[in-house]
């Protein structure tokens, strides 16, 4: 999700507060904070939220925070509690938004710190009306455009955010019928050969799945009709990724405008290009707080939204019937080298290496002449996944 990858953002944001002379930053700075992903929407499932932490400038990963008592409760005196599950806080039962309720966060950390978040209402239900992939050229990149359509007779809704899922099916070019694996030698001192057996056509076709991370907002809050087409992903012609089949997920969510006016505020932190630009937004305060200490410092906002998703398809020769394939994402070039091991023009060492680690796929060979590619060439799963997706139409 988008608030992991601005997470580091905000916490600069809070230790620089308005600065505009240059900043060494260091690690002695750092201030932890509690960094929330918390929608709950009408469609009835087992709600998920999201706790972590503002990491130091040296850390990788995302710290997940464990052992946290979370619940949501309405104002007809239901509570609705959450349990950890794999990284994130998953309700135990199914339950859904109502319109006319109100709604409200309630998080205890492990360490006894306490944060309520304000009450908040379901938005005006408005179903997205239609997805579609339209030809289109932007900054003189011609490409794919993802529209997402949505219309509103009533105008109560307003303001709209959207996320997607793309998954795309990726075919190997350089995929073989034939492996070479490498078999020892008899004895540790002899050399070892290579023989050649049926490859499995499990490692030529794969697929992989990606979500947004950008904030895709609008509103038509200034609009006179309450209509809205809105592209939510471009993709170059040339991006491999669109070479054979795509699909994309495209979810809207119907906001409120405090939810609304957050995410523009934090869109417009993380597109500022520069963690130190002259003007710096402070620390952002969404719509909870702490009930203990005001001391403690927490990122996120609790939403309460409507939501509509749509899946389409398309091959690329739909769209672009005309035009060669884009090229693949990596080169495929090939290699020829020498299974030997003494002498000039000896490649030994290196087959056995790229043929044992699966870093070089076989293509053919004329005697001890082996032709190869980057492996990824001849083999998708040596970086994407050959399980086809439960949701996926051919």
């Amino acid at each position: 999700m988008f608030l992991n990858k601005i997470t580091f953002l905000l916490l600069i944001c809070f230790i620089i507060n308005g600065c505009t002379e240059p900043y060494i930053l260091e690690t002695n700075t750092y201030e932890e904070a509690l960094v929330v992903e918390a929608t709950i929407t009408n469609e009835l499932k087992k709600q998920e939220i999201t706790l972590s932490k503002t990491s130091k400038l040296e850390d990788i990963e995302i710290k997940v925070e464990s052992g946290a008592d979370v619940y949501i409760t309405d104002n007809t005196g239901i509570r609705y509690d959450f349990e950890e599950e794999s990284g994130k806080y998953i309700s135990t039962s199914e339950f859904q938004a109502i319109p006319g309720r109100e709604y409200r966060l309630n998080i205890t950390t492990s360490d006894g710190r306490s944060f309520e978040s304000s009450t908040e209402n379901l938005p005006p239900i408005n179903p997205m009306k239609d997805v579609k992939a339209i030809v289109e050229t932007k900054d003189s990149i011609r490409g794919v455009a993802i529209h997402a359509n949505s219309e509103d007779p009533t105008n109560n809704a307003k303001y709209y955010r959207y996320e997607y899922e793309e998954t795309y099916k990726i075919v190997a070019p350089r995929w073989n019928s034939m492996k070479a694996i490498i078999v020892p030698g008899v004895t540790p001192s002899s050399n070892p050969t290579i023989e050649l057996i049926p490859n499995s056509v499990d490692t030529r076709v794969c697929y992989t799945t990606k979500n947004s991370t950008d904030i895709i907002l609008t509103s038509t809050a200034e609009q006179n009709k309450n209509q809205v087409d809105i592209p939510v992903r471009f993709i170059s012609s040339q991006n491999s990724i669109i070479s054979h089949r795509y699909s994309i997920l495209v979810t809207q969510y119907v906001e409120n405008l405090a939810a609304y006016t957050y995410y523009k505020t934090l869109k417009k932190i993380s597109d500022s290009g520069s963690l130190l630009s002259p003007l710096q937004p402070g620390f952002l305060y969404g719509n909870i707080k702490s009930t203990i200490n005001p001391n403690d410092k927490i990122i996120g906002y609790f939403e309460v939204a409507s939501v509509s998703s749509k899946r389409i398809y398309f091959n690329y020769k739909d769209l672009f019937p005309l035009d060669p394939l884009p090229p693949y994402y990596t080169e495929c070039e090939q290699m020829a080298l020498n299974f030997c091991f003494v002498g000039i023009g000896c490649d030994g060492d290196n087959l056995v290496y790229g043929f044992s680690n699966n870093t070089i796929t076989y293509i053919r060979n004329t005697g001890i002449t082996y032709i190869v590619n980057p492996a990824p060439c001849g083999d998708c799963t040596t970086f994407s996944s050959n399980i086809k997706p439960l949701f996926w139409e051919d």
